[in-house]
C-alpha cells in the first residue's frame, strides 16, 4: 500500500511539473506570428499569445519613425523658431530670441523628467494625470506604453511629446519679443507650464482626459485634436495676447519703425519649420501607418495653398507679394491644419488652405491694427486666430473614411458617441466646448502668472535696456559686428 501511495504520489508530481513546463514554454503558433506580424504593420492591438521579451519589445519601424519625428519636431524650435521670429526682430535682439528658445528648451526638459510627463500622460483625474508615477521617468524604459502606443518604446513616446512641450511656450515669444526680461521669461514659462498646458495636454490627449473624445470612452467633451490645435496654438497664442497687453508696448511703437532685421533668416526658419512639421503632424499618428501617410500629404497641401494665398491678397491690395506674406501664410496653413491633419481628406485639406490664407491675414492687417496691440511678431494673429480655427473647422470637415478611429470600429468611439457626431455633423459643438476651456485656462492662467511674476521679479526691461538691445544688456553679445 506504501509503495503505490509513493508511486501515485510520484506520478501527480511529474504531471505537474509537466504541465507547469508547459505552461511556461509555450510557444505561439503560427497563427499567433502571422497574427502579430499583421498587427504591426497595420498599427494594430498585439498579440497577446507571444513570449515576454517579443510581447514588450517595440516595433522597429513605427519606434524609428517616432524618433526621426521627434528629432523633426525639436528641429522646428532649435533652430526653426528662432531663425524666424530672430529674423523678424531688430538685429540688436536677434539673440535674445535664440537664448530664450534655448532656455525653455532646458527649463521644460527638467519639467518633463521631474513630473510633466506623469502628469500628463499617466492615468489620474479627467484634468490631471497622476503625479507619482513615472516621476524622473523612472518607469518608463523600451516597453510600450500601450495606452498610447502598441509598437513604439514609451521611452520614445515621452521625447516625442516633450518636444511638443518645448516649442509651445516658445511661440509664447514672439508676441513679447524685444521687451520682455530673460529672467521673467524664464519663471513665467515655469509657472504657466504647470498651471496650463500639463492640464491642458493631459484633458485633450491623457488617456482618462476630459476632452479626449476618440480614446476616452468616459470624456465629457468629445472634441479631437490630432497634433495640438487647442493644446499648442490655442494655448500659446492665447496666452501670449494677455502677457502682450499686461507688458504693455515696446518703446516707440507705432511711432518709430521697427521692421524685420533680416527676411532671409526668417524665410530659411520659416523652412526649417514646415520641414519640421511633418514630423509634428505626420508623427501624431504614433505609427508610420496610413493616418501618418495622409497627415502627410494633408499637412503639405494647407501650407503650400495658404503660402500662396496669404501674398497673393497683398499683391491685389498693395502691389505686390513680400517674403513675409509667403512665410506668415505658410506658417498659418500649418497652424490651421495641425489638429485636422490625421481626420481630414485632400479637399478638406485645400479648403483649410484657403482659409489659413486669408482668415489670419485679416487678424494680422486689420483687427490688430484697429485694436493697437503690440503683438510683436503677430502670435496672436497666426497661432490663437489660426488656432481657434484649426479646431473648428477640424469638427466641420472630419471625415470617418479617413481616420478610422472617429468610427465605433475602436470600442470607444461607439461608448462615446463620436461616430454619430461625425457622422450627424454634430462634432463642432464639442469643439466649441473645447474651445472654450482652453481659451478661459490659457487667459485665466496667463493673468495669474503674469502677475506672480511682475511682483517677484518684474516683468520688462529697463528703458535704457531695451534701446540698447537686449543682446548686449541681457546676454553681453552681440549677433553681429561691424
Amino acid at each position: 500500500m506504501k509503495k503505490i501511495f509513493l508511486l501515485l504520489t510520484f506520478v501527480s508530481s511529474l504531471f505537474l511539473a509537466t504541465a507547469s513546463l508547459r505552461a511556461e514554454d509555450k510557444k505561439p503558433t503560427v497563427d499567433d506570428r502571422l497574427t502579430d506580424i499583421e498587427a504591426y504593420i497595420t498599427n494594430g492591438a498585439r498579440q497577446t499569445n507571444a513570449p515576454t521579451a517579443l510581447a514588450t519589445s517595440p516595433g522597429p519601424g513605427h519606434n524609428a519613425w517616432l524618433m526621426t519625428s521627434s528629432a523633426l519636431v525639436l528641429f522646428m524650435t532649435l533652430p526653426g523658431l528662432f531663425l524666424f521670429y530672430g529674423g523678424l526682430v531688430r538685429r540688436k535682439n536677434m539673440l535674445s530670441v535664440v537664448a530664450q528658445c534655448f532656455g525653455i528648451a532646458g527649463l521644460v526638459t527638467i519639467l518633463w523628467v521631474l513630473f510633466g510627463y506623469s502628469a500628463v500622460f499617466s492615468s489620474g483625474s479627467p484634468y490631471l494625470g497622476s503625479l507619482s508615477k513615472f516621476s524622473f521617468l523612472k518607469d518608463v524604459t523600451s516597453a510600450p506604453n500601450t495606452d498610447y502606443a502598441g509598437w513604439v518604446s514609451q521611452s520614445v513616446y515621452a521625447m516625442y511629446q516633450l518636444m511638443f512641450a518645448i516649442i509651445t511656450p516658445a511661440l509664447i515669444i514672439g508676441a513679447i519679443a524685444e521687451r520682455m526680461k530673460f529672467s521673467a521669461i524664464m519663471l513665467f514659462v515655469g509657472l504657466w507650464m504647470v498651471a496650463v498646458y500639463f492640464p491642458l495636454a493631459h484633458m485633450v490627449w491623457g488617456v482618462d482626459g476630459l476632452m479626449n473624445g476618440v480614446w476616452n470612452g468616459d470624456a465629457k467633451i468629445k472634441a479631437i485634436d490630432f497634433a495640438g490645435g487647442t493644446v499648442v496654438h490655442m494655448s500659446s497664442g492665447w496666452s501670449a495676447l494677455i502677457l502682450c497687453l499686461i507688458l504693455g508696448p515696446r518703446i516707440g511703437f507705432g511711432k518709430q519703425p521697427m521692421q524685420p532685421h533680416s527676411m532671409a533668416l526668417c524665410a530659411i526658419g520659416t523652412g526649417m519649420l514646415w520641414v519640421g512639421w511633418y514630423g509634428f503632424n505626420a508623427g501624431s499618428a504614433v505609427a508610420a501607418d496610413g493616418i501618418a501617410a495622409s497627415a502627410f500629404m494633408t499637412t503639405t497641401i494647407a501650407a503650400a495653398v495658404a503660402s500662396f494665398v496669404w501674398p497673393v491678397i497683398e499683391w491685389i491690395r498693395g502691389g505686390k507679394p513680400s517674403i513675409l506674406g509667403f512665410c506668415s501664410g505658410a506658417v498659418a496653413g500649418l497652424v490651421v491644419i495641425t489638429p485636422a491633419a490625421g481626420f481630414v481628406s485632400a479637399k478638406g485639406a485645400m479648403i483649410i488652405g484657403v482659409l489659413a490664407g486669408v482668415v489670419p491675414y485679416l487678424a494680422c492687417a486689420f483687427l490688430k491694427p484697429m485694436l493697437k496691440y503690440d503683438d510683436a511678431l503677430d502670435t496672436f494673429g497666426v497661432h490663437a486666430v489660426g488656432g481657434t480655427l484649426g479646431a473648428f473647422i477640424t469638427g466641420v470637415l472630419a471625415n470617418a473614411d479617413v481616420n478610422s478611429n472617429l468610427t465605433a470600429a475602436n470600442g470607444y468611439a461607439k461608448s462615446n458617441g463620436l461616430d454619430k457626431l461625425v457622422a450627424g455633423g454634430g462634432l463642432w459643438i464639442e469643439q466649441l466646448k473645447a474651445m472654450g476651456v482652453t481659451i478661459l485656462l490659457s487667459v485665466v492662467g496667463t493673468v495669474v502668472i503674469a502677475y506672480i511674476v511682475k511682483a517677484v521679479v518684474g516683468l520688462r526691461a529697463t528703458e535704457d535696456v531695451e534701446n540698447q538691445g537686449l543682446d548686449v544688456a541681457e546676454h553681453g553679445e552681440e549677433a553681429y559686428h561691424g
